[in-house]
């Protein structure tokens, strides 16, 4: 008996879930793919590979894809519009699935009209698919169109009749388009000669934005984890039917699925590379995933989890990121599995095969990530790519022990994103990642300055009288010295213009530029500052140490001494220098930000002719320019988690290299351990309500405060480099003990204090806490 379907089956199929995207991807896929044998013939390329995707103007437009492909005999062209056939070898090709075209273009429109030539032909041959004429005995019309130029060859595909919906999106979305189509074939269009256009307008490979090759981590200060890791694992050439696609298992001559005689050896091989994003961002981390130069799966974090191959509980862990969860990642890659099947509408792979869980095996290995986690289950530690990129880049430490930039005390995430939006906008100094490099030297230097600043400040300047006496051979209780002509002349303040210069002639522009020369850069607050009622200006901004080498004290045009200085270099860009010596920071605690803007706004407001006064500019600035600087219960409160979620991790990781993470579980209260369990629900983490007490686990959960009495209960295990890096165990006095310890257990309260309480907490709290914040980061050891 025949059972030849009802022509409503072509209608059918563009009911069948394709995103209007995938849509359009399925048409240029065959085009590719046609490039792609051209490529790979070796016979004479066409002058240029180009597809254009031309979308619709209004709800009645059409849909047209077109190409300078080789272009279809009629028989060929016959078979590629017939539903579920396919001329592909469904491992060399994009279009791996007979039935693409048919649901692509049942799903868009309701006729479709395909057109092609080859070199030579006379004229266009085609074909019209009229979902509402054709019949069950699946009979098209053919159609053909003139051609004026005989070389001309290529194929069309006209959609009209476009479902409201669909060209609605289309027509709206065409950026859009251009982006996710930018990212699918970013591989191809970089490493091929291919050209795609989308409403006229070229569409650009969507790169990632990675550290470079070079570049690396010391971890516990002495492992090199590179950031860039390249992946190339060739794997035993196996047996394909060309037919059905089915990897053989056995050595038979006929497919063990389909029959087919039609098998073929083939190289299965895994490649690409595994590296770290420049910037965190809580959705566009992830892997990969390509199979013959068309990404499957974009941003994917199933990696990132653990799924326990016995099958126990601890199934489908996920590793990262777990602490600082709320930031984001930064561990990305690019892999290419050209062996490995697709699902039909090409957005994952077949995960229950073989080939798919030989590649997770290779790229994350099958022990937990973490190496403690994989020790207490009984695992050797992982060393596979992604474990080792985990280990040296899963914490966001500010500074060179992560590569994360900062400013001096903070890390900038919201800058280093926005400069990963200018990478990808093509702005030239954010192609290479040496602008994040240098933020991270700054900050480095930065904070070595203020420590440096410190200890120079607890360090007394008036010398000891008795040891001053013993020295000069004197008793002690002799009368002393004038030990004031021991001393260098101390610097009268004078109003008088203050010049040190050795040449007279100096020009400013000279000075200026000696300064530059010794400056560093200060990444926050080099940036545009301004507000729209009075327009902006681009300021780079230089630290000078007035008093380090031969440095001189920062001057103005009368030879004042001030601690800002402007320059205007071209149109509205400013060149700040500030003089990290001046009074104004060093005894009066000024930040560099409050009196930089306060040169700003004296610009601005004479440029703008405003009416503001200088204190409503400069608060409007700072609102508008520094805005994840504010002084508010959310921002300070974010950085607060952020910190202690660090000392978290690090506490956990103690407790269970030590054993006694029952020790500290028993410090918990009733309303504590209550407590923490809503805390694990509410974070999705039932699994580990009934392992409470039982492993570190608690530790992410538990009350801020708990950490802090921890700390006091259990200071041998946290102090003296393990967390902390202030001595306890070997200092010998009660006392000493008690101080070292309250310095970080004081810092430590108020952090949690705030992150419990950020809502109600008043301004002076809040400058309590970051301050708090600054100096307890400075307490952390450098190295677990």
């Amino acid at each position: 008996m025949k059972i030849t379907p009802s022509a409503r089956v072509l209608s059918m199929l563009g009911e069948i879930d394709f995103d209007e995207w995938q849509c359009v991807a399925e048409l240029v896929d065959n085009s590719f793919d046609d490039f792609l044998d051209v490529l790979r013939s070796k016979t004479e390329s066409p002058s240029k590979f180009l597809v254009s995707v031309a979308l619709p103007s209004s709800p009645n437009g059409t849909l047209e894809v077109s190409d300078t492909g080789q272009g279809m005999s009629p028989d060929r062209l016959a078979r590629a519009v017939r539903a579920g056939w396919s001329g592909n070898d469904i491992h060399d090709k994009l279009g791996l699935f007979g039935m693409g075209f048919n649901i692509s273009t049942a799903r868009l429109g309701r006729r479709t009209r395909v057109l092609t030539t080859r070199a030579g032909d006379a004229q266009w041959i085609g074909v019209e698919i009229d979902l509402d004429q054709i019949k069950d005995d699946f009979e098209a019309t053919d159609i053909s169109a003139p051609k004026d130029d005989a070389s001309e060859h290529g194929t069309k595909i006209i959609i009209d009749r476009l479902h409201r919906t669909r060209a609605d999106w289309l027509r709206r979305n065409g950026a859009s388009l251009r982006n996710t189509l930018g990212s699918v074939y970013s591989w191809i269009i970089t490493e091929h000669p291919f050209q795609l256009y989308v409403g006229g307008v070229r569409v650009k490979p969507v790169r990632h934005c990675r550290w470079g090759d070079d570049r690396h981590v010391l971890y516990k200060g002495k492992e090199r984890i590179p950031a860039y890791i390249s992946i190339d694992e060739k794997l035993q050439d196996g047996t394909a039917c060309r037919d059905c696609g089915e990897w053989q298992i056995g050595s038979d001559e006929i497919c063990s699925i389909c029959g087919s005689g039609n098998l073929t050896m083939r190289e299965r091989r895994i490649h690409g590379w595994l590296g770290v994003q420049r910037y965190l961002d809580k959705t566009e981390y992830g892997i990969d995933f390509l199979r013959n130069g068309r990404k499957i799966r974009r941003w994917d974090k199933q990696l990132f989890t653990w799924n326990n191959p016995d099958g126990v509980a601890g199934n489908e862990e996920p590793e990262y990121p777990v602490e600082l969860a709320h930031q984001g990642g930064r561990l990305i890659g690019e892999i290419h599995l050209d062996h490995v099947p697709v699902t039909y509408q090409k957005d994952a792979f077949e995960y229950s095969d073989r080939s798919w869980l030989t590649a997770v095996e290779i790229l994350r290995g099958v022990a937990p990530l973490q190496p403690q986690r994989a020790q207490k289950l009984g695992h050797q530690e992982n060393e596979s790519p992604l474990a080792l990129l985990y280990k040296g880049f899963r914490r966001n430490d500010v500074g060179l022990r992560c590569l994360i930039p900062g400013d001096g005390n903070k890390p900038i995430h919201a800058e280093t994103r926005d400069w990963g939006k200018k990478f990808r906008a093509g702005a030239s100094e954010f192609q290479t990642d040496e602008r994040w490099w240098q933020a991270i030297l700054q900050h480095e230097e930065i904070k070595k300055r203020g420590n440096e600043d410190r200890t120079a400040a607890s360090t007394p300047t008036q010398p000891d009288e008795r040891v001053v006496l013993e020295a000069l051979g004197l008793p002690s209780d002799s009368p002393a010295p004038d030990v004031t002509r021991l001393q260098a002349p101390t610097e009268e303040v004078s109003a008088k213009p203050v010049s040190t210069f050795k040449n007279k002639t100096e020009t400013r522009s000279e000075r200026l530029a000696r300064h530059e020369n010794e400056a560093s850069p200060h990444s926050y607050l080099s940036r545009p500052f301004g507000h729209p009622d009075v327009g902006y200006v681009k300021v780079k901004t230089l630290l000078i140490d007035s008093l380090s080498g031969h440095s001189e004290r920062l001057l103005d045009n009368s030879g004042l001494p001030v601690p800002v200085l402007l320059d205007q270099r071209s149109g509205n860009e400013f060149t700040a220098f500030i003089d990290t010596k001046h009074a104004a920071f060093q005894r009066f605690d000024s930040d560099y930000a409050d009196l930089l803007l306060v040169e700003l706004a004296a610009i601005l407001k004479v440029r703008a002719h405003s009416d503001w006064s200088p204190s409503q500019l400069v608060a409007a600035i700072r609102a508008e320019s520094l805005r994840d600087g504010a002084l508010d219960g959310s921002t300070v409160g974010m950085e607060a988690r952020d910190l202690l979620s660090e000392i978290r991790e690090r506490v956990a990781q103690i407790l269970e290299r030590t054993g006694d993470h029952a020790i500290a579980f028993d410090h918990l209260s009733d309303e504590e351990r209550s407590s923490t369990e809503k805390a694990m629900i509410a974070a999705g983490r039932v699994d580990l309500v009934s392992r409470l007490g039982l492993d570190c686990g608690f530790i992410h959960h538990c009350p801020a405060l708990i950490l802090v009495r921890l700390t006091e209960a259990m200071p041998a295990s946290f102090m003296d480099g393990a967390i902390f890096r202030g001595p306890y165990t070997g200092v010998s006095s009660p006392s000493g003990k008690a101080l070292s310890l309250a310095r970080v257990t004081n810092y430590l309260a108020d952090i949690a204090t705030l992150a419990t309480f950020a809502r109600e907490a008043t301004t002076p709290q809040l400058r309590r806490a970051r301050l708090s914040i600054t100096l307890l980061r400075d307490e952390l050891a450098s190295e677990l």
